[in-house]
């Protein structure tokens, strides 16, 4: 169903740009998001299509629903850089049904991804603790801070949506069977800190954890093999809701996450458009970024800046020779 919105998106977009006489870029409103990955696209996309294409380009405060919804009311704002589209897909459909949105392109190549993670150190000694069976097995060695009676799994702070998915699965898995105990970390700092805390001094981890993220671009960890593939239906239906009454073990499936337009951004400024259909990260490269942005408490704004200067060789493939010269031209004068 969700494919199908997409290429029906792409085929309208084609049908109404092709007569397009002018690109009339204009003012355009860019949602920064408030995660760091969002706003550092979000920042990028500024600076290219103000200095690249000429766009009166300003950026607003967003977050998933909200911002989806806005664009589908209010034709505002023009572009969501990184929709991470399952927890809105009903309501991103609507929108492309509706001819209201547009499915630019996907901001993350390899899409979000979720998994329970152990440092590579571990695995290193033990191969054994890269799959599920081997970490049940030896569930002594991930001990409890509080209380080294238990072992402890750290979940998704309360309040998130894998914070239903990663409960679910715990159960699936046993785990309070083998021992765990499932922490709440109560915020993501809380998360991040308790795995780099166990990663500077070598100590064991297990718990949840998603990419990009600055922590796996600084830290090497090892998703582990829960040993029954992707069953996507079940993840949709159960490990995702928070009614799931018998949860199955299931991998995570990668989490799509595109860059969402309103269909008029689209239709007024196609050669705008056509660049946030084509800028993309791997989650390698982000990871790598968000990295540098926590070493240098950068925010967005000074991070995509650097991303602008340092990364020609990745950037010049999203825009054509004449974009480019206008693009080097304002890095110039930095």
């Amino acid at each position: 169903m969700y494919k199908k919105s997409i290429i029906a998106s792409l085929m309208t977009l084609a049908a109404t740009s092709s007569f397009a006489a002018t690109d009339s870029c204009g003012k355009v409103q860019i949602a920064d998001m408030n995660w760091n990955s969002a706003s550092l696209i979000a920042n990028i996309d500024k600076f290219i299509l103000e200095h690249g294409f000429d766009c009166d380009a300003e950026l607003i405060p967003g977050d998933t629903m909200p911002t989806s919804t806005s664009m589908i009311e209010k034709s505002q704002p023009d572009i969501a850089p990184e929709m991470w589209t399952n927890a809105v897909q009903a309501l991103i459909d609507r929108g492309v049904a509706e001819k209201r949105l547009s499915i630019a392109g996907r901001s993350l190549s390899d899409g979000g991804e979720e998994g329970f993670w152990v440092p590579k150190y571990m695995v290193d000694k033990d191969p054994s603790l890269a799959t599920i069976e081997g970490i049940k097995k030896h569930a002594k060695e991930f001990p409890n801070p509080e209380d080294d009676s238990v072992s402890a799994f750290y979940g998704c702070p309360a309040g998130w949506g894998c914070q239903i998915s990663s409960g679910n699965l715990f159960t699936a898995l046993k785990l309070e069977e083998a021992g765990f105990e499932l922490i709440d970390p109560g915020s993501s700092a809380g998360l991040s800190g308790s795995l780099s805390r166990a990663y500077e001094r070598e100590e064991s981890w297990f718990g949840y954890y998603w990419a990009p993220t600055a922590i796996l671009g600084k830290y090497e960890m090892v998703k582990v093999d829960f040993g029954t593939g992707i069953d996507k239906d079940h993840y949709i239906n159960c490990i995702a809701e928070n009614s799931c009454l018998d949860p199955k073990v299931t991998m995570y499936p990668p989490s799509p996450v595109y860059t969402v337009t309103t269909m008029a951004f689209a239709k007024r400024a196609p050669l705008a458009y056509a660049y946030t259909a084509k800028r993309s990260f791997t989650n390698a490269k982000m990871n790598s970024l968000l990295a540098w942005m926590e070493d240098n408490q950068a925010d967005g704004q000074y991070a995509a800046e650097n991303f602008m200067l340092n990364n020609k060789d990745i950037w010049s493939k999203w825009v054509n020779k004449d974009i480019q010269a206008k693009i080097d031209s304002a890095l110039e004068n930095l």
